[in-house]
Protein backbone atom coordinates (compact mmCIF):
# COMPACT_ATOMS: atom_id res chain seq x y z
CA UNK A 1 0.00 0.00 0.00
CA UNK A 2 2.77 2.44 0.90
CA UNK A 3 4.37 1.95 -2.52
CA UNK A 4 1.09 2.79 -4.22
CA UNK A 5 0.59 5.87 -2.05
CA UNK A 6 4.15 7.03 -2.68
CA UNK A 7 3.54 6.67 -6.43
CA UNK A 8 0.41 8.82 -6.10
CA UNK A 9 2.38 11.47 -4.22
CA UNK A 10 5.08 11.50 -6.91
CA UNK A 11 2.39 11.75 -9.57
CA UNK A 12 0.93 14.83 -7.85
CA UNK A 13 4.39 16.43 -7.61
CA UNK A 14 4.85 15.81 -11.34
CA UNK A 15 1.45 17.41 -12.06
CA UNK A 16 2.44 20.43 -9.95
CA UNK A 17 5.55 21.01 -12.04
CA UNK A 18 3.57 20.59 -15.27
CA UNK A 19 1.12 23.28 -14.19
CA UNK A 20 3.91 25.84 -14.49
CA UNK A 21 4.96 24.57 -17.93
CA UNK A 22 4.27 27.37 -20.50
CA UNK A 23 3.11 24.78 -23.04
CA UNK A 24 0.47 23.47 -20.61
CA UNK A 25 -0.56 26.96 -19.46
CA UNK A 26 -1.19 28.00 -23.07
CA UNK A 27 -3.46 24.99 -23.69
CA UNK A 28 -6.59 25.64 -21.58
CA UNK A 29 -8.05 22.17 -22.16
CA UNK A 30 -4.87 20.42 -21.02
CA UNK A 31 -4.40 22.86 -18.13
CA UNK A 32 -7.92 22.23 -16.80
CA UNK A 33 -7.45 18.46 -17.07
CA UNK A 34 -4.15 18.52 -15.17
CA UNK A 35 -5.51 20.97 -12.57
CA UNK A 36 -8.45 18.68 -11.90
CA UNK A 37 -6.26 15.61 -11.40
CA UNK A 38 -3.89 17.63 -9.18
CA UNK A 39 -6.83 18.76 -7.03
CA UNK A 40 -8.37 15.26 -6.88
CA UNK A 41 -5.13 13.72 -5.56
CA UNK A 42 -4.75 16.28 -2.75
CA UNK A 43 -6.86 14.45 -0.10
CA UNK A 44 -5.04 11.15 -0.72
CA UNK A 45 -1.58 12.76 -0.46
CA UNK A 46 -2.58 14.60 2.71
CA UNK A 47 -3.87 11.37 4.31
CA UNK A 48 -0.69 9.54 3.20
CA UNK A 49 1.56 12.17 4.85
CA UNK A 50 -0.46 11.88 8.09
CA UNK A 51 -0.28 8.09 7.88
CA UNK A 52 3.52 8.13 7.47
CA UNK A 53 3.87 10.40 10.51
CA UNK A 54 1.70 8.05 12.60
CA UNK A 55 3.70 4.98 11.49
CA UNK A 56 6.96 6.75 12.33
CA UNK A 57 5.68 7.74 15.78
CA UNK A 58 4.47 4.21 16.45
CA UNK A 59 7.93 2.83 15.56
CA UNK A 60 9.65 5.36 17.82
CA UNK A 61 7.39 4.65 20.79
CA UNK A 62 7.63 0.88 20.37
CA UNK A 63 11.40 1.25 20.38
CA UNK A 64 11.20 3.24 23.64
CA UNK A 65 8.98 0.60 25.26
CA UNK A 66 11.40 -2.11 24.18
CA UNK A 67 14.72 -0.48 25.08
CA UNK A 68 14.10 2.34 27.58
CA UNK A 69 14.96 1.59 31.22
CA UNK A 70 13.21 4.65 32.70
CA UNK A 71 9.69 3.47 33.76
CA UNK A 72 8.17 6.96 33.35
CA UNK A 73 9.43 7.17 29.76
CA UNK A 74 8.00 3.73 29.09
CA UNK A 75 4.59 4.71 30.47
CA UNK A 76 4.52 7.86 28.34
CA UNK A 77 5.40 5.84 25.24
CA UNK A 78 2.69 3.26 26.03
CA UNK A 79 0.11 6.02 26.53
CA UNK A 80 1.05 7.55 23.19
CA UNK A 81 0.81 4.15 21.49
CA UNK A 82 -2.72 3.78 22.86
CA UNK A 83 -3.62 6.97 20.99
CA UNK A 84 -1.61 6.28 17.83
CA UNK A 85 -2.86 2.77 17.04
CA UNK A 86 -6.55 3.75 16.71
CA UNK A 87 -5.41 6.76 14.66
CA UNK A 88 -3.51 4.39 12.34
CA UNK A 89 -6.64 2.26 11.82
CA UNK A 90 -8.74 5.37 11.24
CA UNK A 91 -6.33 6.65 8.58
CA UNK A 92 -6.18 3.25 6.89
CA UNK A 93 -9.97 3.25 6.58
CA UNK A 94 -9.93 6.83 5.29
CA UNK A 95 -7.26 6.02 2.68
CA UNK A 96 -9.19 2.90 1.66
CA UNK A 97 -12.26 5.06 0.99
CA UNK A 98 -10.24 7.71 -0.88
CA UNK A 99 -8.72 5.09 -3.18
CA UNK A 100 -12.08 3.72 -4.31
CA UNK A 101 -12.32 4.58 -8.04
CA UNK A 102 -14.87 7.29 -8.77
CA UNK A 103 -17.60 6.95 -11.35
CA UNK A 104 -16.32 9.10 -14.26
CA UNK A 105 -19.76 10.72 -14.47
CA UNK A 106 -19.69 11.88 -10.81
CA UNK A 107 -18.17 15.24 -11.76
CA UNK A 108 -20.85 15.99 -14.34
CA UNK A 109 -23.66 18.49 -14.01
CA UNK A 110 -27.16 17.00 -14.15
CA UNK A 111 -30.61 17.33 -15.61
CA UNK A 112 -33.21 16.62 -12.91
CA UNK A 113 -36.69 15.54 -14.02
CA UNK A 114 -39.58 15.28 -11.53
CA UNK A 115 -42.90 13.80 -12.71
CA UNK A 116 -46.17 13.22 -10.90
CA UNK A 117 -47.11 9.54 -10.75
CA UNK A 118 -50.11 7.75 -9.29
CA UNK A 119 -52.38 9.82 -7.07
CA UNK A 120 -53.95 12.47 -9.32
CA UNK A 121 -53.78 16.05 -8.02
CA UNK A 122 -52.05 14.93 -4.82
CA UNK A 123 -49.21 13.42 -6.90
CA UNK A 124 -48.69 16.78 -8.65
CA UNK A 125 -48.67 18.58 -5.29
CA UNK A 126 -46.09 16.06 -4.02
CA UNK A 127 -43.96 16.59 -7.17
CA UNK A 128 -44.01 20.29 -6.26
CA UNK A 129 -42.88 19.45 -2.72
CA UNK A 130 -39.97 17.40 -4.11
CA UNK A 131 -39.06 20.27 -6.44
CA UNK A 132 -38.88 22.69 -3.48
CA UNK A 133 -36.92 20.13 -1.43
CA UNK A 134 -34.27 19.78 -4.14
CA UNK A 135 -34.24 23.53 -4.86
CA UNK A 136 -33.41 24.24 -1.21
CA UNK A 137 -30.79 21.49 -1.03
CA UNK A 138 -29.14 22.72 -4.25
CA UNK A 139 -29.14 26.30 -2.94
CA UNK A 140 -27.49 25.14 0.31
CA UNK A 141 -24.82 23.32 -1.72
CA UNK A 142 -23.99 26.54 -3.58
CA UNK A 143 -24.89 24.99 -6.95
CA UNK A 144 -26.60 26.73 -9.86
CA UNK A 145 -30.21 25.71 -10.56
CA UNK A 146 -32.26 26.61 -13.64
CA UNK A 147 -35.75 25.44 -14.63
CA UNK A 148 -35.84 24.34 -18.27
CA UNK A 149 -39.41 23.15 -18.69
CA UNK A 150 -42.46 22.83 -16.46
CA UNK A 151 -46.07 21.69 -16.68
CA UNK A 152 -48.11 22.87 -13.65
CA UNK A 153 -50.66 20.65 -11.93
CA UNK A 154 -54.33 21.71 -11.89
CA UNK A 155 -54.41 21.88 -8.06
CA UNK A 156 -50.83 23.06 -7.53
CA UNK A 157 -47.39 21.54 -7.86
CA UNK A 158 -46.28 20.08 -11.19
CA UNK A 159 -47.26 17.32 -13.54
CA UNK A 160 -43.65 17.56 -14.73
CA UNK A 161 -40.68 19.86 -14.15
CA UNK A 162 -37.20 19.67 -15.67
CA UNK A 163 -34.19 21.66 -14.44
CA UNK A 164 -30.43 21.78 -14.85
CA UNK A 165 -28.02 21.76 -11.92
CA UNK A 166 -24.40 22.92 -12.20
CA UNK A 167 -21.65 22.66 -9.58
CA UNK A 168 -18.98 20.43 -8.07
CA UNK A 169 -19.62 16.68 -7.93
CA UNK A 170 -23.33 17.19 -8.68
CA UNK A 171 -24.09 13.80 -10.26
CA UNK A 172 -21.93 12.03 -7.68
CA UNK A 173 -24.22 13.46 -4.98
CA UNK A 174 -27.67 13.56 -6.58
CA UNK A 175 -27.56 10.22 -8.45
CA UNK A 176 -28.93 8.56 -5.32
CA UNK A 177 -32.27 10.34 -5.84
CA UNK A 178 -33.31 8.55 -9.06
CA UNK A 179 -36.42 6.42 -8.65
CA UNK A 180 -39.98 6.52 -7.33
CA UNK A 181 -40.67 8.62 -4.23
CA UNK A 182 -43.86 7.76 -2.35
CA UNK A 183 -45.84 10.01 0.01
CA UNK A 184 -48.36 8.96 2.65
CA UNK A 185 -50.52 11.77 4.05
CA UNK A 186 -54.01 13.24 4.20
CA UNK A 187 -54.44 15.21 0.94
CA UNK A 188 -55.84 18.73 0.94
CA UNK A 189 -58.80 17.42 -1.07
CA UNK A 190 -59.64 14.66 1.44
CA UNK A 191 -62.71 15.53 3.53
CA UNK A 192 -62.77 12.48 5.84
CA UNK A 193 -59.19 12.64 7.06
CA UNK A 194 -58.03 9.42 5.37
CA UNK A 195 -54.35 8.88 4.61
CA UNK A 196 -53.67 8.44 0.88
CA UNK A 197 -50.58 7.15 -0.90
CA UNK A 198 -49.29 9.02 -3.95
CA UNK A 199 -46.05 8.93 -5.90
CA UNK A 200 -43.72 10.97 -8.06
CA UNK A 201 -40.69 9.83 -10.05
CA UNK A 202 -37.31 11.55 -10.01
CA UNK A 203 -34.68 11.05 -12.71
CA UNK A 204 -31.14 12.37 -12.26
CA UNK A 205 -29.35 12.36 -15.60
CA UNK A 206 -25.63 13.13 -15.97
CA UNK A 207 -25.45 16.02 -18.41
CA UNK A 208 -23.86 14.94 -21.66
CA UNK A 209 -21.21 17.07 -23.35
CA UNK A 210 -20.57 17.37 -27.07
CA UNK A 211 -17.80 14.77 -26.82
CA UNK A 212 -20.18 12.25 -25.17
CA UNK A 213 -22.87 12.28 -27.86
CA UNK A 214 -22.39 13.03 -31.54
CA UNK A 215 -25.72 14.43 -32.76
CA UNK A 216 -26.49 14.81 -36.46
CA UNK A 217 -28.83 17.77 -37.03
CA UNK A 218 -30.46 15.85 -39.93
CA UNK A 219 -31.74 13.37 -37.35
CA UNK A 220 -33.55 16.08 -35.34
CA UNK A 221 -36.97 17.52 -36.16
CA UNK A 222 -37.59 20.94 -34.65
CA UNK A 223 -41.10 22.28 -33.94
CA UNK A 224 -42.01 25.58 -32.32
CA UNK A 225 -45.19 26.45 -30.44
CA UNK A 226 -46.55 29.04 -28.03
CA UNK A 227 -45.56 28.81 -24.38
CA UNK A 228 -48.26 27.75 -21.94
CA UNK A 229 -46.45 28.46 -18.65
CA UNK A 230 -45.62 31.59 -16.68
CA UNK A 231 -44.46 34.64 -18.55
CA UNK A 232 -47.07 37.40 -18.46
CA UNK A 233 -47.79 39.06 -21.79
CA UNK A 234 -45.10 36.96 -23.44
CA UNK A 235 -47.22 33.81 -23.13
CA UNK A 236 -49.18 32.87 -26.27
CA UNK A 237 -47.81 35.91 -28.14
CA UNK A 238 -44.81 34.31 -29.84
CA UNK A 239 -43.79 30.77 -30.72
CA UNK A 240 -40.81 30.69 -28.36
CA UNK A 241 -41.34 27.15 -27.05
CA UNK A 242 -39.32 24.43 -28.78
CA UNK A 243 -39.98 20.72 -29.30
CA UNK A 244 -37.16 18.51 -30.59
CA UNK A 245 -37.68 14.96 -31.85
CA UNK A 246 -34.68 12.69 -32.31
CA UNK A 247 -35.87 10.49 -35.17
CA UNK A 248 -33.54 7.46 -34.68
CA UNK A 249 -34.48 6.99 -30.99
CA UNK A 250 -37.94 8.60 -30.87
CA UNK A 251 -36.89 10.79 -27.92
CA UNK A 252 -38.98 13.97 -27.67
CA UNK A 253 -37.89 17.02 -25.66
CA UNK A 254 -39.76 20.25 -24.96
CA UNK A 255 -38.46 23.50 -23.48
CA UNK A 256 -40.66 26.58 -22.94
CA UNK A 257 -39.48 28.31 -19.76
CA UNK A 258 -36.90 30.48 -21.51
CA UNK A 259 -37.97 33.88 -22.86
CA UNK A 260 -36.52 33.33 -26.34
CA UNK A 261 -36.71 30.57 -28.92
CA UNK A 262 -32.88 30.51 -29.11
CA UNK A 263 -32.58 29.96 -25.36
CA UNK A 264 -35.23 27.23 -25.40
CA UNK A 265 -33.54 25.53 -28.36
CA UNK A 266 -30.19 25.47 -26.55
CA UNK A 267 -31.82 24.05 -23.42
CA UNK A 268 -33.74 21.45 -25.42
CA UNK A 269 -30.52 20.33 -27.18
CA UNK A 270 -28.86 19.96 -23.78
CA UNK A 271 -31.70 17.73 -22.52
CA UNK A 272 -31.85 15.73 -25.77
CA UNK A 273 -28.12 15.06 -25.70
CA UNK A 274 -28.37 14.01 -22.05
CA UNK A 275 -31.27 11.60 -22.63
CA UNK A 276 -29.45 9.94 -25.52
CA UNK A 277 -26.33 9.63 -23.35
CA UNK A 278 -28.47 8.11 -20.60
CA UNK A 279 -29.61 5.34 -22.95
CA UNK A 280 -25.96 4.43 -23.52
CA UNK A 281 -25.46 4.09 -19.75
CA UNK A 282 -28.45 1.81 -19.16
CA UNK A 283 -26.78 -1.55 -19.87
CA UNK A 284 -23.67 -0.65 -17.86
CA UNK A 285 -25.70 0.58 -14.89
CA UNK A 286 -27.98 -2.48 -14.89
CA UNK A 287 -24.95 -4.77 -14.94
CA UNK A 288 -23.45 -3.01 -11.91
CA UNK A 289 -26.79 -3.06 -10.10
CA UNK A 290 -26.92 -6.86 -10.29
CA UNK A 291 -23.66 -7.03 -8.33
CA UNK A 292 -24.17 -4.12 -5.95
CA UNK A 293 -27.33 -4.03 -3.82
CA UNK A 294 -26.98 -0.40 -2.77
CA UNK A 295 -26.17 0.96 -6.19
CA UNK A 296 -28.82 3.57 -6.86
CA UNK A 297 -28.22 4.50 -10.47
CA UNK A 298 -29.61 1.25 -11.90
CA UNK A 299 -31.39 3.03 -14.71
CA UNK A 300 -34.68 1.54 -13.46
CA UNK A 301 -36.84 4.58 -12.80
CA UNK A 302 -39.74 2.40 -11.61
CA UNK A 303 -37.86 1.28 -8.48
CA UNK A 304 -39.52 2.55 -5.29
CA UNK A 305 -36.68 4.08 -3.31
CA UNK A 306 -38.16 6.24 -0.54
CA UNK A 307 -41.35 6.83 1.44
CA UNK A 308 -42.30 10.10 3.16
CA UNK A 309 -44.89 9.31 5.87
CA UNK A 310 -46.36 12.58 7.17
CA UNK A 311 -48.62 11.22 9.97
CA UNK A 312 -45.57 9.57 11.58
CA UNK A 313 -43.04 12.24 10.57
CA UNK A 314 -40.98 9.44 9.07
CA UNK A 315 -38.70 9.08 6.03
CA UNK A 316 -37.69 5.56 4.96
CA UNK A 317 -35.11 4.76 2.31
CA UNK A 318 -35.88 1.21 1.22
CA UNK A 319 -32.52 0.45 -0.40
CA UNK A 320 -30.55 0.44 2.85
CA UNK A 321 -33.44 0.13 5.34
CA UNK A 322 -32.75 3.62 6.66
CA UNK A 323 -35.52 5.19 8.76
CA UNK A 324 -35.38 8.77 10.04
CA UNK A 325 -37.95 10.63 12.12
CA UNK A 326 -37.11 14.11 10.84
CA UNK A 327 -39.43 14.37 7.86
CA UNK A 328 -39.85 18.15 8.17
CA UNK A 329 -36.06 18.66 8.02
CA UNK A 330 -35.68 16.38 4.99
CA UNK A 331 -38.59 17.86 3.04
CA UNK A 332 -37.13 21.31 3.81
CA UNK A 333 -33.97 20.38 1.89
CA UNK A 334 -31.71 18.87 4.58
CA UNK A 335 -30.89 15.78 2.53
CA UNK A 336 -27.38 15.01 3.80
CA UNK A 337 -28.69 12.65 6.48
CA UNK A 338 -30.23 10.57 3.68
CA UNK A 339 -27.55 10.89 0.99
CA UNK A 340 -24.44 10.33 3.15
CA UNK A 341 -25.52 6.85 4.41
CA UNK A 342 -26.21 5.87 0.79
CA UNK A 343 -22.70 6.96 -0.22
CA UNK A 344 -21.21 4.96 2.66
CA UNK A 345 -23.29 1.89 1.75
CA UNK A 346 -22.25 2.04 -1.88
CA UNK A 347 -18.56 2.43 -0.99
CA UNK A 348 -18.87 -0.59 1.28
CA UNK A 349 -20.28 -2.58 -1.65
CA UNK A 350 -17.42 -1.39 -3.86
CA UNK A 351 -14.86 -2.49 -1.28
CA UNK A 352 -16.59 -5.86 -1.03
CA UNK A 353 -16.10 -6.22 -4.77
CA UNK A 354 -12.41 -5.40 -4.35
CA UNK A 355 -12.58 -2.12 -6.25
CA UNK A 356 -10.38 -0.46 -3.65
CA UNK A 357 -7.89 -3.30 -3.66
CA UNK A 358 -5.15 -1.52 -1.71
CA UNK A 359 -5.30 -2.68 1.92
Amino acid sequence: MLDKLQAIKERREDLESRLSDPEVVSDMSQYKKISKEYKDLAPIVKAYDEYKDVLSNIDNNEQIVKEESDPDFKEMAKAELDELKPKKEELEEKIKQLLIPKDPDDEKNVIIEIRAGTGGDEASIFAGDLYRMYSKYIENQGWKFEVMNSNPGTAGGFKEIVASVEGDDVYGTLKYESGVHRVQRVPQTETQGRVHTSAASVAILPEAEDVDVDLNEKDIRKDTFRSSGAGGQHVNKTESAVRLTHIPTGIVVECQDGRSQIKNYEQAMKVLRTRIYEQKLQAHMAEIAQQRKTMVSTGDRSAKIRTYNFPQGRVTDHRINLTLYNLNDVISGNLNEVIEPLKVAENAEKLKEGEGGVL
